[in-house]
């Protein structure tokens, strides 16, 4: 909890991402990419985040993400 605070003050930002990269099933796949198997990088910091092609855009919740995943899977059925 301290460190999100430390980081809320004096933190990276994330504003500057790399151009998404979406890993290939034989290559092993950063934490980041375990999700949609696409992820950006933070230019400043280095932090991965997942992306989500289909919506462009970061994804910052996994839970929430994975709740509308699984939202779309039960329509599609």
């Amino acid at each position: 909890m301290i460190e999100k605070l430390f980081d809320a003050f004096f933190g990276c930002r994330h504003a500057r991402y790399s151009f998404p990269v979406t890993v290939r099933r034989a290559v092993r796949r950063p934490q980041a990419a375990a999700l949609t198997g696409t992820y950006v990088v933070c230019l400043d910091c280095g932090k991965e985040f997942a992306y989500d092609w289909q919506q462009m855009k970061v994804i910052t919740s996994p839970e929430r993400h994975r709740q509308q995943l699984a939202e779309l899977a039960k329509h599609a059925a």
